[in-house]
């Protein structure tokens, strides 16, 4: 996943932006790896809730299987983060998820790709991604 990352133009993607706390700057300066991990879990959550029909968000659940982030710029303090999110193609109860974190200048300063699985949130099983919801994603 070395190349950079831009949605592809049939996906429909998800923007919020982030604005680095003092605790999220190490001691090089810049927001913190683990920071970027953070936010794609924050963006993803944000995606959900804002797509999916409020009476289905109980009824599932999504878990990470898989988290790769590449890093090319620090972000620095007094910084704002624009990440943007998509989705991959649907795979049984699997989805990639998508997610670049761009500096206030356009560079990107992350990007992730992380596998999730759809589960059944009563019986805590995988399932298969139902076509409704392929469709309100993708």
């Amino acid at each position: 996943m070395s190349r950079p990352l831009d949605p592809p133009v049939d996906r429909q993607t998800f923007r919020l932006d982030f604005a680095p706390l003092d605790q999220d700057i190490d001691e090089n300066g810049h927001v913190n790896n683990v920071v970027y991990l953070a936010w794609m879990q924050q963006i993803a959550i944000a995606h959900w809730t804002a797509r999916a029909p409020p009476d289905q968000q109980p009824l599932w659940a999504w878990i990470a299987l898989r988290h790769e982030i590449d890093y090319r710029r620090p972000l620095l303090p007094g910084e704002t983060a624009s990440a943007v999110t998509w989705l991959g193609a649907r795979r049984g109860p699997r989805f990639d998820r998508y997610v670049r974190i761009d500096g206030p200048d356009g560079e990107m300063c992350a990007q992730t790709r992380s596998e999730w699985c759809l589960i059944d949130a009563r019986t805590r099983k995988p399932v298969r991604v139902p076509d409704w919801m392929e469709a309100m994603f993708t």
